[in-house]
C-alpha cells in the first residue's frame, strides 16, 4: 500500500486544506496531490468527496487556492480530492509547449515513447490514487466528479468509462471533443500514436455516441470563452446529450470566459448538485 506523506496543512473553514506527496507506482514518480477535509471529517465522520480535475498547465494548487469552494464545502460536508494534471520530476518527458507535456497529461494512459514509462494518468486517478484515499482519508466511498477544460475532458471521459464509480459528474468549459480538435489532436497523436480508433475510448463525444451511460450530469460553459470556437466543441457535445439518453444540465454563461473567475462564479451550484446525489 502507497505511503502517504503529508506536507502541508492550513485551517480553512474549520476543516484543514492539506497537500500530500507519495510514490505513484502507476506513473514511476512522485506525485502531490491536494485535499479538503470539512469539519464533518475532522470530528469523526466519514464523509463523500468530488474528486476535481484541473486544467492545462495547473498543479494541483490551483483549484484550491482559486476556486473559492472550501466554504460550501464545507457547510455540505465534503471533501475535494484535487491531484496534479501530469506525472512530476526530473526523469519524466517534457515538452518546451504549455499544452503537451508536463502539466498536460490529459488524463490518458500514453503507448507512445518517451511518453509511456510515466504519463498513464487514467489508471493514476481512477485506481491508484483513488484506492489511496479511501484507505487513508476519512471517506465513506460516495464519489463524485468535476472538472475544467482539459479536467473537464477528464471528468467526463472518466464518469462515461467508470459509470459506477461517480454518483454524478459535472465540468467548466470541457474540452468535449478532443478528437476534433487542435489540443486533442496533438495530445492524442502524440501520446497515444496515430490509430484514431484508440482515441475514441478518451474522447467524450465518441464515448457518448457509442452508448455509454453517463451519470447525472451539469456543464457551464463560457460564452466569451475565447478557447470556445475552435477548442471545445460545447455545440457538439450539446447535440450529442440530446441524442442519447442523458440526465443532463448544459448551460451557456453569457459574458464568462475561461479563467478561474468563471469557475469561482459557479462552483456552488456544482457542489450542491453533487451534494444532491452523493447524499440519495
Amino acid at each position: 500500500m502507497t505511503t502517504l506523506k503529508q506536507v502541508s496543512s492550513v485551517r480553512c473553514f474549520d476543516g484543514e486544506q492539506r497537500r500530500y506527496e507519495h510514490q505513484a507506482s502507476t506513473l514511476n514518480c512522485i506525485m502531490q496531490f491536494s485535499v479538503f477535509l470539512p469539519p464533518q471529517a475532522l470530528d469523526g465522520d466519514h464523509v463523500p468527496a468530488v474528486l476535481w480535475l484541473s486544467g492545462l498547465t495547473c498543479t494541483d494548487e490551483n483549484f484550491s487556492s482559486k476556486a473559492g469552494a472550501q466554504r460550501i464545502a464545507a457547510e455540505l460536508g465534503l471533501a475535494l480530492i484535487i491531484p496534479d494534471t501530469s506525472p512530476r520530476g526530473d526523469d519524466v518527458a517534457d515538452d518546451d509547449a504549455y499544452d503537451f507535456g508536463k502539466g498536460a497529461g490529459f488524463y490518458v494512459n500514453a503507448t507512445e515513447q518517451p511518453w509511456a514509462k510515466h504519463y498513464q494518468m487514467y489508471d493514476y486517478i481512477t485506481k491508484e490514487l483513488l484506492d489511496v484515499v479511501h484507505s487513508e482519508l476519512p471517506l465513506n466511498g460516495k464519489l463524485s466528479i468535476s472538472g475544467h477544460s482539459m479536467g473537464g475532458h477528464g471528468a467526463l471521459i472518466m464518469a462515461l468509462r467508470e459509470k459506477e464509480r461517480f454518483a454524478s459528474v459535472s465540468a467548466f468549459a470541457p474540452i468535449a471533443h478532443p478528437s476534433a480538435c487542435p489540443w486533442g489532436l496533438k495530445a492524442f497523436s502524440g501520446y497515444l500514436g496515430e490509430d484514431r480508433a484508440t482515441w475514441q475510448q478518451y474522447d467524450a463525444v465518441a464515448l457518448l455516441r457509442d452508448g455509454h451511460d453517463c451519470p447525472p450530469l451539469l456543464v457551464d460553459q463560457g460564452g466569451a470563452d475565447n478557447f470556445l470556437a475552435e477548442q471545445l466543441n460545447f455545440s457538439v457535445l450539446e447535440e450529442t446529450v440530446a441524442k442519447q439518453d442523458v440526465l443532463a444540465q448544459l448551460r451557456l454563461q453569457d459574458g464568462y470566459d475561461h479563467s478561474y473567475y468563471f469557475i469561482a462564479s459557479f462552483i456552488e451550484d456544482h457542489l450542491r448538485f453533487h451534494h444532491s446525489y452523493l447524499t440519495r
